[in-house]
């Protein structure tokens, strides 16, 4: 080989390499995120965070459930790198399948909404609450209360999204089974109470519902009501006076996923107060951070201590979940 040739091959070579290393960096520039979020959240989040990081997300959307028999279908080769939008429970079952990672915001989350090894770390804070069409039913004439659901005229008209695809509506499920007097008792009134509703499989499908006009009534999260009516939908948001409870979702970095360096970024960018601030303003959420001034933005959301919050044994329901999802399938199969 001549040295004008052998350089030829050696530059090449070089270059080849050269574009190898830029497209294995390329490809790493990218997180994929199990999301069970509405697609409004999704969109404002990704695209804020691509921008200002560079890193791409390949979102996978669909309700908790589905997320979590899906990352455990996944454990022997994780093909995501986050899940995000879960409830306590379903992250507190499922954190053998999560990395550690101390968020660089975890200081400004209370204690009570992160785990202990810093498997997984709450975002947003929702309150069980009731949404009514006020165009479909009177304001003045809406349930004030769980038990008014029970009333027959709401038969058909109380949209509720599936426990099996969902940690919030699982957790109504059960706190209404303790207010209600628990064991038999508990779970007859919830019978009841299914009987007058209609099951949707992503909970997203019952605002929407209630949004749109399709359903009267619906069980659904805190931040649903401001969302819709904030664009002009007829939607009042009812805390019940007979109580409700907290429901936290949060973020977890899968353990064993392709992009976990990219993963720590977005959990750290999911927590920061600014982040929090431009979520809350656009999409209602209430943040779990507690240096937030919720009276300052937009959303008009209550201060906790406004509202009356019953105590809900999340450690016992967690515990008991493979058990009550059964006893929760029964019930509904029963109401049909």
């Amino acid at each position: 080989m001549t040295m004008s040739r052998l350089r030829w091959v050696l530059t090449l070579a070089s270059l080849v390499c050269a574009f190898g290393i830029a497209g294995t960096a390329q490809a790493q520039k990218k997180v994929v995120v199990y999301s069970a979020n509405d697609s409004t959240l999704n969109d404002l989040v990704f695209a804020a965070f691509a921008k200002e990081t560079g890193i791409t997300v390949e979102p996978v959307a669909a309700g908790s459930g589905v997320l979590v028999r899906r990352l455990q279908s996944e454990k022997a080769r994780p093909q995501g790198d986050i899940i995000w939008g879960v409830a306590r429970s379903l992250l507190e079952t499922n954190k053998s399948f999560f990395e550690a990672y101390a968020s660089k915001n975890k200081d400004a989350t209370p204690a009570e909404y992160r785990e202990p090894g810093d498997l997984w770390i709450g975002n947003n804070l929702h309150l069980l609450v009731l949404l009514q069409n006020t165009k479909l039913v009177p304001e003045t004439e809406g349930p004030k209360s769980w038990a008014d659901l029970l009333d027959p005229k709401w038969k058909g008209k109380i949209a509720f999204t599936d426990p099996a695809n969902s940690g919030s509506a699982y957790q109504t499920v059960t706190m209404l089974v303790d207010m209600w007097g628990g064991g038999e008792a508990g779970w007859k009134k919830v019978g009841q109470l299914f009987k007058n509703m209609k099951v949707l499989n992503r909970s997203s499908l019952v605002f929407q519902g209630v949004g749109n006009g399709e359903y009267p009534l619906g069980i659904s999260l805190e931040y649903a009501g401001p969302l819709w009516a904030s664009n002009g939908a007829p939607v009042k948001v009812i805390y019940p006076a007979d109580g409700t409870t907290a429901s936290m979702e949060g973020v977890g970095i899968i353990k064993g996923g392709p992009n976990t360096d990219n993963a720590k970024v977005f959990v750290d960018y999911i927590n920061r107060k600014d982040t929090r601030e431009m979520i809350l303003k656009a999409t209602f959420r209430r943040p779990t951070r507690s240096d937030l001034d919720l009276s300052k933005l937009p959303g008009g959301l209550p201060p906790l201590s406004s509202v009356k919050l019953v105590p809900y044994d999340e450690q016992k329901w967690t515990d008991a979940r493979a058990k009550t999802m059964e006893q929760i399938k029964d019930v509904l199969q029963e109401s049909r």
